[in-house]
Protein backbone atom coordinates (compact mmCIF):
# COMPACT_ATOMS: atom_id res chain seq x y z
CA UNK A 1 0.00 0.00 0.00
CA UNK A 2 1.06 3.64 -1.06
CA UNK A 3 1.30 5.75 1.61
CA UNK A 4 0.87 9.43 1.75
CA UNK A 5 4.68 10.88 2.54
CA UNK A 6 2.57 12.95 5.54
CA UNK A 7 1.43 9.32 7.05
CA UNK A 8 4.75 7.57 6.02
CA UNK A 9 6.86 10.15 8.47
CA UNK A 10 4.10 9.87 11.54
CA UNK A 11 4.88 5.81 11.06
CA UNK A 12 8.62 6.77 11.07
CA UNK A 13 7.80 8.89 14.10
CA UNK A 14 6.23 6.24 16.17
CA UNK A 15 8.94 3.77 15.17
CA UNK A 16 11.42 6.26 16.60
CA UNK A 17 10.99 6.34 20.89
CA UNK A 18 10.64 10.23 21.80
CA UNK A 19 10.11 10.04 25.43
CA UNK A 20 9.81 13.62 26.45
CA UNK A 21 13.58 15.27 27.04
CA UNK A 22 14.99 12.12 24.87
CA UNK A 23 13.88 13.01 21.30
CA UNK A 24 17.00 13.43 19.93
CA UNK A 25 15.98 11.08 17.09
CA UNK A 26 12.16 11.95 15.96
CA UNK A 27 14.05 15.72 16.14
CA UNK A 28 16.68 14.87 13.00
CA UNK A 29 13.38 12.72 11.51
CA UNK A 30 11.49 16.05 11.24
CA UNK A 31 14.18 18.06 10.41
CA UNK A 32 15.22 15.42 7.24
CA UNK A 33 11.86 15.26 6.35
CA UNK A 34 11.36 18.78 5.84
CA UNK A 35 14.45 19.56 4.20
CA UNK A 36 13.67 16.31 1.76
CA UNK A 37 10.80 18.30 0.73
CA UNK A 38 11.87 21.80 -0.09
CA UNK A 39 11.82 23.69 3.09
CA UNK A 40 14.61 25.26 5.47
CA UNK A 41 14.44 23.57 8.86
CA UNK A 42 16.39 24.69 11.43
CA UNK A 43 16.71 23.27 14.88
CA UNK A 44 17.12 24.51 18.46
CA UNK A 45 17.54 21.74 20.80
CA UNK A 46 14.66 19.31 20.10
CA UNK A 47 12.43 21.96 18.39
CA UNK A 48 12.39 21.95 14.82
CA UNK A 49 10.85 25.08 12.63
CA UNK A 50 10.71 26.18 9.24
CA UNK A 51 9.30 29.91 7.89
CA UNK A 52 7.47 29.76 4.52
CA UNK A 53 9.37 31.81 1.90
CA UNK A 54 7.95 35.49 1.69
CA UNK A 55 7.80 36.47 5.29
CA UNK A 56 6.93 40.19 5.30
CA UNK A 57 6.18 41.94 8.69
CA UNK A 58 3.38 43.85 7.06
CA UNK A 59 1.55 40.49 7.25
CA UNK A 60 0.16 38.68 10.70
CA UNK A 61 2.29 35.35 11.16
CA UNK A 62 0.40 32.07 11.82
CA UNK A 63 2.32 29.62 14.04
CA UNK A 64 1.25 26.03 13.08
CA UNK A 65 2.75 24.21 16.20
CA UNK A 66 2.16 20.46 17.57
CA UNK A 67 4.68 18.02 19.69
CA UNK A 68 6.64 15.08 19.33
CA UNK A 69 7.40 13.91 22.58
CA UNK A 70 5.30 11.19 24.06
CA UNK A 71 4.38 9.16 27.70
CA UNK A 72 5.84 6.43 28.53
CA UNK A 73 3.69 3.34 27.04
CA UNK A 74 1.32 2.21 28.91
CA UNK A 75 1.84 -1.20 30.91
CA UNK A 76 -1.03 -2.82 29.57
CA UNK A 77 -0.38 -2.58 25.64
CA UNK A 78 -1.13 -5.50 24.24
CA UNK A 79 0.97 -4.77 21.01
CA UNK A 80 4.33 -3.38 20.64
CA UNK A 81 3.75 0.71 21.29
CA UNK A 82 6.64 1.32 18.48
CA UNK A 83 5.33 -0.74 15.58
CA UNK A 84 3.48 1.15 13.69
CA UNK A 85 0.97 -1.08 12.90
CA UNK A 86 -2.15 -0.09 10.08
CA UNK A 87 -5.03 -2.09 10.65
CA UNK A 88 -7.87 -1.01 8.42
CA UNK A 89 -8.17 2.70 8.81
CA UNK A 90 -6.51 2.47 12.14
CA UNK A 91 -2.87 3.31 13.27
CA UNK A 92 -1.50 2.21 15.75
CA UNK A 93 1.39 3.02 17.98
CA UNK A 94 2.41 5.37 20.64
CA UNK A 95 2.37 8.84 20.24
CA UNK A 96 0.19 8.26 17.40
CA UNK A 97 -2.72 10.22 18.85
CA UNK A 98 -0.72 12.43 20.79
CA UNK A 99 0.07 14.28 19.02
CA UNK A 100 1.52 12.33 16.13
CA UNK A 101 -1.42 12.59 13.95
CA UNK A 102 -1.62 16.70 14.32
CA UNK A 103 2.29 16.45 13.53
CA UNK A 104 2.19 15.00 10.03
CA UNK A 105 -1.49 16.77 9.50
CA UNK A 106 0.32 20.44 10.08
CA UNK A 107 3.73 19.29 8.19
CA UNK A 108 1.28 18.24 5.04
CA UNK A 109 -0.31 21.24 5.49
CA UNK A 110 2.28 23.59 5.72
CA UNK A 111 4.43 21.98 3.25
CA UNK A 112 1.68 22.59 0.56
CA UNK A 113 1.10 26.30 1.52
CA UNK A 114 4.03 27.16 1.80
CA UNK A 115 4.62 28.74 -1.71
CA UNK A 116 1.15 29.71 -1.74
CA UNK A 117 -0.22 34.06 -1.62
CA UNK A 118 -1.62 34.14 1.72
CA UNK A 119 -2.97 36.76 4.15
CA UNK A 120 0.06 35.32 6.56
CA UNK A 121 3.39 34.62 7.22
CA UNK A 122 3.42 30.30 8.10
CA UNK A 123 5.80 29.31 10.11
CA UNK A 124 5.83 25.20 11.46
CA UNK A 125 6.92 24.22 14.69
CA UNK A 126 7.45 20.82 15.91
CA UNK A 127 8.17 21.55 20.00
CA UNK A 128 9.91 19.30 22.33
CA UNK A 129 9.07 18.63 26.23
CA UNK A 130 5.32 19.33 25.55
CA UNK A 131 4.24 16.48 27.96
CA UNK A 132 6.28 17.88 30.85
CA UNK A 133 6.20 21.30 30.69
CA UNK A 134 10.44 21.04 29.80
CA UNK A 135 12.30 24.06 29.70
CA UNK A 136 13.90 22.75 26.25
CA UNK A 137 10.80 22.84 24.86
CA UNK A 138 8.28 25.68 23.80
CA UNK A 139 9.53 27.37 26.90
CA UNK A 140 13.20 27.78 25.11
CA UNK A 141 11.16 28.07 21.63
CA UNK A 142 9.63 30.80 21.89
CA UNK A 143 12.24 33.31 23.42
CA UNK A 144 14.17 31.94 20.34
CA UNK A 145 11.77 32.54 17.99
CA UNK A 146 11.53 36.57 19.07
CA UNK A 147 15.08 36.83 18.74
CA UNK A 148 15.29 35.69 15.76
CA UNK A 149 12.51 39.06 14.90
CA UNK A 150 9.67 36.78 14.12
CA UNK A 151 6.82 38.03 15.70
CA UNK A 152 3.75 35.65 16.53
CA UNK A 153 -0.09 37.09 16.07
CA UNK A 154 -1.88 33.44 16.50
CA UNK A 155 -1.62 30.09 16.85
CA UNK A 156 -2.89 26.59 15.93
CA UNK A 157 -1.80 24.08 18.28
CA UNK A 158 -2.14 20.72 17.30
CA UNK A 159 -3.64 18.71 19.65
CA UNK A 160 -6.10 15.55 19.37
CA UNK A 161 -9.96 17.21 19.65
CA UNK A 162 -11.88 15.72 16.90
CA UNK A 163 -10.94 18.73 14.98
CA UNK A 164 -13.20 20.84 17.08
CA UNK A 165 -12.14 24.34 18.03
CA UNK A 166 -10.89 24.33 21.79
CA UNK A 167 -11.27 27.84 22.25
CA UNK A 168 -10.04 27.88 26.29
CA UNK A 169 -7.97 25.52 28.85
CA UNK A 170 -7.23 26.30 32.29
CA UNK A 171 -4.01 27.01 33.87
CA UNK A 172 -2.52 25.14 36.84
CA UNK A 173 -0.70 26.35 39.84
CA UNK A 174 0.48 23.35 42.93
CA UNK A 175 0.75 25.33 45.83
CA UNK A 176 2.90 23.21 48.59
CA UNK A 177 1.63 24.43 51.87
CA UNK A 178 3.44 24.13 55.54
CA UNK A 179 1.36 24.51 58.30
CA UNK A 180 3.69 24.72 61.92
CA UNK A 181 2.46 24.07 65.53
CA UNK A 182 4.72 23.29 68.54
CA UNK A 183 5.69 19.64 69.38
CA UNK A 184 4.90 18.06 72.92
CA UNK A 185 3.87 14.81 74.36
CA UNK A 186 0.30 13.82 73.73
CA UNK A 187 -0.36 12.27 77.02
CA UNK A 188 0.19 15.74 78.22
CA UNK A 189 -1.50 17.64 76.53
CA UNK A 190 1.14 20.61 75.55
CA UNK A 191 2.41 21.73 72.35
CA UNK A 192 0.23 22.81 69.37
CA UNK A 193 -0.86 20.73 66.97
CA UNK A 194 0.04 21.99 63.25
CA UNK A 195 -2.65 18.77 61.88
CA UNK A 196 -5.58 21.20 63.63
CA UNK A 197 -3.84 24.79 62.57
CA UNK A 198 -3.47 23.00 58.94
CA UNK A 199 -7.05 21.87 59.11
CA UNK A 200 -8.71 25.88 59.77
CA UNK A 201 -6.41 26.70 56.75
CA UNK A 202 -7.45 23.64 54.45
CA UNK A 203 -10.77 25.32 55.29
CA UNK A 204 -10.29 28.84 54.16
CA UNK A 205 -8.81 27.38 51.16
CA UNK A 206 -11.50 25.15 50.28
CA UNK A 207 -14.01 28.07 50.72
CA UNK A 208 -11.86 30.88 48.78
CA UNK A 209 -14.06 32.39 46.43
CA UNK A 210 -12.89 35.25 44.68
CA UNK A 211 -15.19 38.28 42.80
CA UNK A 212 -14.42 37.66 39.66
CA UNK A 213 -15.74 34.56 37.52
CA UNK A 214 -14.54 33.97 33.94
CA UNK A 215 -17.09 34.10 31.57
CA UNK A 216 -15.94 30.91 29.85
CA UNK A 217 -14.08 29.24 31.96
CA UNK A 218 -16.27 29.60 35.36
CA UNK A 219 -14.90 29.76 38.88
CA UNK A 220 -11.20 28.72 39.79
CA UNK A 221 -10.61 25.13 41.14
CA UNK A 222 -9.00 23.94 44.20
CA UNK A 223 -8.67 20.32 45.43
CA UNK A 224 -6.24 19.60 48.60
CA UNK A 225 -4.62 16.52 47.08
CA UNK A 226 -2.09 15.70 49.43
CA UNK A 227 -1.41 15.74 53.37
CA UNK A 228 1.21 14.77 55.48
CA UNK A 229 2.57 15.17 58.96
CA UNK A 230 3.06 13.68 62.15
CA UNK A 231 6.10 11.01 63.08
CA UNK A 232 4.75 8.91 65.91
CA UNK A 233 1.69 8.35 68.00
CA UNK A 234 2.34 9.72 71.21
CA UNK A 235 3.92 13.52 69.75
CA UNK A 236 2.00 16.50 68.88
CA UNK A 237 3.07 17.26 65.26
CA UNK A 238 4.95 20.76 64.75
CA UNK A 239 4.65 20.79 60.89
CA UNK A 240 1.68 19.54 58.66
CA UNK A 241 2.81 19.51 54.60
CA UNK A 242 -0.17 19.29 52.20
CA UNK A 243 -0.86 20.15 48.25
CA UNK A 244 -3.23 22.45 46.64
CA UNK A 245 -3.86 21.99 43.25
CA UNK A 246 -5.45 24.71 41.59
CA UNK A 247 -6.89 25.49 37.99
CA UNK A 248 -7.12 29.06 37.11
CA UNK A 249 -9.00 30.99 35.21
CA UNK A 250 -8.35 34.03 32.64
CA UNK A 251 -10.66 35.74 35.30
CA UNK A 252 -6.97 36.62 37.74
CA UNK A 253 -3.44 35.51 36.91
CA UNK A 254 -1.47 32.97 38.65
CA UNK A 255 0.09 35.45 40.67
CA UNK A 256 -2.85 37.20 41.87
CA UNK A 257 -4.27 33.98 42.61
CA UNK A 258 -0.93 32.94 45.11
CA UNK A 259 -1.30 36.17 46.45
CA UNK A 260 -4.60 36.15 47.27
CA UNK A 261 -4.90 32.47 49.05
CA UNK A 262 -1.38 34.01 51.03
CA UNK A 263 -4.39 36.01 52.32
CA UNK A 264 -6.84 33.70 52.90
CA UNK A 265 -4.61 31.36 55.64
CA UNK A 266 -3.33 32.09 58.88
CA UNK A 267 0.76 33.24 59.48
CA UNK A 268 1.05 29.58 61.02
CA UNK A 269 1.34 28.22 57.14
CA UNK A 270 3.45 29.44 54.61
CA UNK A 271 2.84 28.34 50.54
CA UNK A 272 5.09 28.03 47.94
CA UNK A 273 4.08 27.76 44.22
CA UNK A 274 5.47 25.01 42.08
CA UNK A 275 4.98 27.45 39.00
CA UNK A 276 3.28 29.98 37.72
CA UNK A 277 3.77 29.45 34.29
CA UNK A 278 1.30 27.28 33.30
CA UNK A 279 -1.66 29.72 32.51
CA UNK A 280 -5.53 29.76 31.70
CA UNK A 281 -5.80 30.21 27.55
CA UNK A 282 -8.55 31.93 26.25
CA UNK A 283 -9.28 32.55 22.66
CA UNK A 284 -12.42 34.86 21.64
CA UNK A 285 -15.14 32.90 20.11
CA UNK A 286 -15.20 36.15 17.40
CA UNK A 287 -11.61 35.25 16.41
CA UNK A 288 -11.14 34.47 12.51
CA UNK A 289 -9.38 31.31 13.53
CA UNK A 290 -12.58 29.85 15.65
CA UNK A 291 -15.11 31.07 13.15
CA UNK A 292 -13.27 29.66 10.43
CA UNK A 293 -13.13 26.33 12.58
CA UNK A 294 -16.64 26.72 12.87
CA UNK A 295 -17.97 27.31 9.14
CA UNK A 296 -16.11 23.83 9.03
CA UNK A 297 -18.65 22.32 11.35
CA UNK A 298 -16.64 22.33 14.63
CA UNK A 299 -18.33 22.80 17.42
CA UNK A 300 -15.79 25.53 19.85
CA UNK A 301 -15.58 24.13 23.78
CA UNK A 302 -13.60 24.02 26.78
CA UNK A 303 -10.75 21.86 26.60
CA UNK A 304 -10.30 19.52 30.03
CA UNK A 305 -6.53 19.00 29.44
CA UNK A 306 -3.68 21.24 29.45
CA UNK A 307 -0.90 22.17 26.01
CA UNK A 308 1.48 24.73 25.22
CA UNK A 309 -1.43 26.95 24.70
CA UNK A 310 -0.66 27.68 28.50
CA UNK A 311 2.94 29.06 27.65
CA UNK A 312 1.64 31.15 24.38
CA UNK A 313 1.19 34.13 26.63
CA UNK A 314 1.24 37.29 24.14
CA UNK A 315 -1.06 36.01 21.24
CA UNK A 316 -4.26 34.13 20.50
CA UNK A 317 -3.60 30.43 20.32
CA UNK A 318 -6.56 27.98 19.27
CA UNK A 319 -6.13 24.27 19.73
CA UNK A 320 -7.35 22.18 17.26
CA UNK A 321 -6.27 18.33 15.80
CA UNK A 322 -7.07 15.10 14.60
CA UNK A 323 -7.68 12.17 16.76
CA UNK A 324 -9.68 12.12 20.38
CA UNK A 325 -8.59 13.10 23.39
CA UNK A 326 -9.73 10.48 25.20
CA UNK A 327 -7.20 8.11 23.35
CA UNK A 328 -4.33 9.76 24.75
CA UNK A 329 -1.76 8.45 26.97
CA UNK A 330 -4.10 5.21 26.87
CA UNK A 331 -2.79 1.41 25.69
CA UNK A 332 -2.43 0.47 22.40
CA UNK A 333 -3.40 4.03 21.16
CA UNK A 334 -4.21 4.55 17.73
CA UNK A 335 -5.09 7.51 15.09
CA UNK A 336 -7.68 7.06 12.33
CA UNK A 337 -5.67 7.91 8.46
CA UNK A 338 -9.34 9.53 7.46
CA UNK A 339 -9.00 11.73 10.40
CA UNK A 340 -5.67 13.00 9.40
CA UNK A 341 -6.92 13.20 5.50
CA UNK A 342 -9.66 15.61 6.81
CA UNK A 343 -7.42 17.53 9.13
CA UNK A 344 -5.29 18.19 6.49
CA UNK A 345 -8.58 19.52 4.44
CA UNK A 346 -9.78 21.60 7.28
CA UNK A 347 -6.01 22.88 8.10
CA UNK A 348 -6.23 24.44 4.57
CA UNK A 349 -9.62 25.81 4.31
CA UNK A 350 -8.54 27.52 7.61
CA UNK A 351 -5.73 29.01 6.84
CA UNK A 352 -6.76 30.16 3.30
CA UNK A 353 -9.72 31.73 4.64
CA UNK A 354 -7.70 34.51 6.78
Amino acid sequence: MTLPPHIELLRDMIATPSRSREEDGTAALIHGFLASHGAEPMRIANNIYAVAPGYSLSRPTLLLNSHHDTVSPAASYTRDPYSPAIEGDRLYGLGSNDAGASVAALTATFLSLRDHTLGVNLILAVTAEEEVGGENGMRAFLPHLAGKGYKVDAAIVGEPTGMNPAIAERGLVVLDCETHGITGHAARGEGVNAIYRAMADIDCVRGFAPSRVSDILGPIGINITQIEAGWQHNAIPDICRWVTDIRTTDAYSNEQVVAMMRATVSNHTTLTPRSTRVRASVIPVTHPLVKAAEALGGVPFVSPTTSDMSLMYDFPSLKIGPGESSRSHSADEFVLLSEIHDAVEKYQKIITSL
